[in-house]
């Protein structure tokens, strides 16, 4: 068959810019559903008596993962928190990249409104949970319900459809973003401990000669992956967790294509120009058809690529796994009674909403940003409270910052206070939306 006379497809700018908004938003929301089946699936195997032994043993397995003598001999529960992790964190990394670079975190009068919220729903929830746990056994935990799952956002967002203003959708995104990138750093700086400064500087090291190697056009993945690899052990081995590492390669992931848009239109024509001369032979093609592919591979900057490849994976694979190694909390009276639990539970249902709703009122009362169109305060406020779905980055610090007993109380709280941050956050939608007549403007 003729090739068509036209190669390329026009491409708007806008529809550059929110193609990946749109394309997030739709693994996203796939991959809450999924999340949210393995999270139930867990509860019930963790809690059934003819299941629950041999669900907490299989995270506990031993695997070992090495070449030689050399070998790091771990349970597969830590595979999935400490190893899968960093490849969530890496996307999360690029997709902060891809905000500040490209999205709405780009402009400082458009990023305002959102990274104030989540400043207000990071320092109240916190403030919360300290009010009930200041002295405590469990009061490290107080970063548990500082953050936002995107996933479970985008999901009850989707499940309410087109009534939801495509402002509030980017909104409550950005904020999501923002937030991760709070939470990156509260691990960072206060969930790191015996720190190494040696093995700290190998790991800059690392990032030195990753931007390095770009610098002189190194194209080859596997030899990225040798080298974030070793990032990632010498991170582990430092005091600092090494998902941080993942962040961080995330962020310093370009942002621009090798080549330019119009070298790939000039490829395009000349492979059209060549296949359309009657008589060639099919070997004459085959240097501008290698050109045609690696001009199309090159054309997508390898935050893009990477991102558009990893996120399914993340969405539909590694988050799942995550919530059946650590969802699966025994649910026990003292557990779910106990003050941690109380905790984490109102700094999500009480500490987000009003953090979140606070800031962004004194925001824009100082006019320092502006509500999103056809966005009200009411639905802010409902909004808010969807921001209370922590679940995933929540229980990941709940790991880092509580043990044994504490720890479960932290995940029941965590899986309460989400829970009912939904219900209540979809609640205030429904009736916000419908009563003052917002519908979406997309």
């Amino acid at each position: 068959m003729r090739p068509s006379t036209n190669p390329l497809i026009p491409v708007t700018i806008s529809r550059k810019l929110t193609r990946p908004f749109v394309r997030f938003f739709r693994v996203e929301a796939a991959g809450g559903i999924v999340l949210l089946i393995c999270t139930l699936l867990a509860l019930a195997l963790a809690n059934i008596p003819a299941t629950a032994e041999a669900f907490h043993h299989l995270w506990h397995t031993p695997t070992a993962i090495g070449i030689g003598e050399f070998a790091l001999n771990q349970p597969l529960e830590f595979w999935i928190n400490d190893g899968l992790m960093t490849i969530f964190f890496f996307v999360v990394g690029l997709e902060i990249k891809r905000e500040i670079v490209h999205g709405e975190l780009r402009d400082p009068k458009k990023a305002a409104l959102p990274v104030l919220g989540a400043l207000g729903g990071m320092l109240a929830p916190a403030g919360v949970y300290l009010i009930f746990e200041s002295s405590g056994p469990g009061r490290n935990g107080w970063g548990i319900p500082m953050a936002t799952d995107i996933a479970f956002v985008v999901g009850f967002l989707a499940l309410l459809g087109k009534r939801v203003p495509s402002g509030l959708k980017i909104f409550l995104l950005s904020l999501a973003i923002a937030d991760d990138i709070g939470a990156v750093l509260v691990i960072a700086i206060f969930y790191s401990t015996d720190l190494s400064l040696m093995l700290l500087g190998l790991g800059g090291a690392g990032f030195a000669l990753m931007l390095l190697m770009n610098r002189i056009g190194v194209r080859s993945v596997p030899l990225y992956v040798v080298v974030g690899a070793t990032i990632w052990l010498c991170f582990l081995k430092s005091g600092v967790h090494p998902t941080i590492a993942g962040v961080i390669i995330g962020l310093i992931t370009p942002t621009t294509a090798h080549i330019a848009d119009d070298f790939l239109a000039v490829v395009v024509n000349r492979v059209n120009e060549d296949l359309t001369r009657p008589g060639e032979l099919h070997d004459h093609h085959s240097g501008s058809l290698e050109a045609l592919q690696f001009a199309a591979k090159e054309a997508r900057s390898p935050l893009e690529r990477l991102e558009t490849g990893l996120h399914p994976w993340v969405a539909f694979l590694i988050m799942p796994l995550f919530a059946l190694a650590n969802a699966g909390v025994t649910v026990q009276p003292a557990a779910v009674s106990g003050m941690v639990a109380l905790a984490v539970a109102c700094g999500l249902l009480l500490g987000k909403p009003l953090g979140i709703t606070l800031f962004c009122w004194l925001a824009v009362k100082s006019r320092v940003a502006r509500l999103p169109t056809n966005v009200t305060w009411p639905v802010m406020v409902g909004a808010g409270s969807l921001g209370g779905i922590g679940f995933t980055m929540s229980i990941f610090v709940a790991g880092l910052a509580l043990k044994g007993e504490l720890l479960d109380a932290a995940k029941i709280g965590t899986l309460a206070g989400s829970c009912a941050s939904a219900i209540l956050g979809c609640s205030i939608l429904l009736m916000t939306m419908k009563s003052s007549g917002t519908t979406s403007d997309e």
